[in-house]
This record gives C-alpha cells, structure tokens and sequence, in this order.
C-alpha cells in the first residue's frame, strides 16, 4: 500500500477555502514567496498555505514564518512500487501534489504550483461547482484543472510517442481562439490529461482513498507523468477542464498554441520547466515571458525591506 499522505499539523487558518502549494526544498522558495504576494496583490480573499514535507530545511521555515504564510505538515508520498524518473526528477515530487484530496479540514483547495505568477484575482474557483466528497469520487465532476500540453514542443527524448501537436487537447481549439479564453476543451479532449500545476479540489476521504489504493498498483509504473497520469486514469472524463487561462504554461506562448494565447486575457503563469525566472537575471532572461516574474518579485522584495525582512530569499 502505499504511504498515506494525510496531513499530521494544521496550518492554523479560520478560512475553510484555500490556495495551496507544495515545497520540499529551497529551491523554489523564492517562487512561492513571489506567488504568495502575487495572490495578494490581486485582491485574493483566501490564504496560502505552504504544504511542507520533512526535506523543507529551517531556513525556509524561517522565511516562511517571517512572512506569516501559514504552512502545514503532510507526508512525502510514493507509490508502492519505484518509478524512475531519472530522465525528469522533478516527478519524484509530483505524487505529493495530490494530498490536497485528503484535507478533509478544508471546504476547498486550490493547489498551485509553486512555480506560478497571478495575474489576476481567480477566487471564483474557490466557487467552481464541483461533486460534492459524498460522491465519494464517482460522479462527473471531480476536480477541475487545465489541460495538459501534450505537444512536447522541446522534443525530449524519453515523452511517449502519443505526446504530439495532434493529440493535444489545446490543438482542438485553434478554430475557435476566442472562446479558448472562457472555456476548456472537454476533459477527453486530445489525451485527456490533467495538468497537476492547478488543481480545485472538493478534499474528500473517499476520493483520497481511491488514489491511495491506486498509488498501491502496480500499473503506476505506466505512469509517465507522476499524479496527472494517475488523476486522468482513475477519474477519465470526470473532471472539469479549465481554460488555459488559471494554468498559462509558458511554453504555449511561442509554441504550437501561440495562436491560442492572449497577454491580457492569461490570469496565472505557469512557468514549467527550467530554467525558472528566479535562475535568471532580470533584463537578460532567455524567455521574455520570464521578464513579467521580475517586477513582481522586486516589488514583494521592496515591501519586505520596509518590513525589515532580507534573508535573501
């Protein structure tokens, strides 16, 4: 079986919707930071709270605590059997992102990706209709998220063959740009495969008891792509596509889904992949998408040096 996930502190917050985002290490720290203020800058009336595994070092706890950004213990989670991801470590992380399910002690979460930038104020996913946890995971609308790109536009090697402009689910939408921008492809579309960088979640027992019993297969070994491939497995068809809008991935800008994306319509960025604008210099970064990350973290970094906070994070 694999290792249950639930959570053993609570991030002590009165608000029974929240954002959510998972950190093991420092080195995204600094994106979280930069996310955390961009939720609040845009108005969000919900907190987010770091979900941190036994890897997060007292450093980032000190920064985090710094900031009054609640946070919460969960356990680090695997399948029960070993999946190499030597070609892609980060996926090791991935199977954690799915703990949101088991915060039973929340009405609603929206897990992020550490590694996002809003743009705008997305609350109304704190009200996204969704099944109620007594559906116990079998009605039509478990969660909601984007589609993921199934293009591979940076040719790797080790992506399954299927992975293809044809097969992608945004690629259904090219006639139709405008409406691209208020509403997802059906979550069948293309492949049919999540995204795991947004997630809303009605948290369940139920639901979480049905991950863990898969995490517990031996077919998780198929899974290339960590908890999306298991969430568009277990729940095919049953979930709710978002626009690319709440999940921009910053390669869709100058890739096969260009003639999709619109600057000012895009409300969160996902900037998936490395390098991350943080591992950059500010003017000399190698996407210009990048650049839009810098002026709103200078302006948390000026906000915290008033507040007399500068631990280099």
């Amino acid at each position: 079986m694999a290792e249950t996930s639930l959570a053993t502190t609570s991030a002590g917050v009165s608000s029974k919707k929240v954002w959510t985002t998972l950190i093991t290490n420092t080195a995204y720290l600094t994106g979280l930071l930069t996310l955390d203020y961009s939720l609040k800058k845009h108005g969000s009336k919900y907190p987010l709270v770091a979900l941190y595994t036994d890897t997060f070092p007292p450093e980032g706890h000190a920064a985090l605590d710094a900031r009054h950004i609640p946070k919460q213990h969960v356990k680090y989670l695997l399948p029960s059997v070993h999946k190499d991801f030597t070609n892609d470590p980060r996926f090791y992380d991935c199977w954690s992102k799915l703990t949101p399910f088991s915060l039973t002690e929340y009405d609603r979460v929206v897990q992020l990706d550490s590694d996002m930038l809003a743009l705008a104020n997305m609350d109304e996913l704190m009200d996204l209709p969704l099944d109620a946890p007594a559906a116990a995971g079998k009605g039509p609308r478990v969660f909601a998220a984007s589609h993921a790109c199934v293009c591979n536009p940076l040719k790797k090697p080790h992506y399954p063959a299927t992975w293809i402009p044809a097969n992608c689910a945004f690629t259904s939408q090219h006639a139709d740009p405008p409406a691209a921008q208020k509403a997802g492809a059906p979550p069948t579309a293309g492949l049919g495969m999540p995204n795991g960088g947004l997630q809303v979640v009605n948290p369940s027992a139920a639901v979480y008891e049905l991950i863990l019993e898969r995490l517990s297969h031996p077919e998780t070994m198929d899974y290339d792509f960590a908890d999306q491939s298991l969430l568009a497995d277990l729940f095919h068809g049953r979930w709710v596509a978002l626009p690319y809008t709440y999940n921009a991935l910053k390669t869709m800008r100058t890739s096969a889904h260009s003639v999709l994306w619109r600057d000012d319509e895009v409300k969160n960025v996902h900037f998936l992949l490395s390098p991350k604008p943080w591992d950059e210099e500010q003017g000399k970064c190698s996407q210009e998408i990048h650049e839009w990350w810098w002026p709103v973290n200078n302006e948390r970094l000026a906000d915290e040096k008033k507040r007399g906070i500068e631990d280099g994070f």
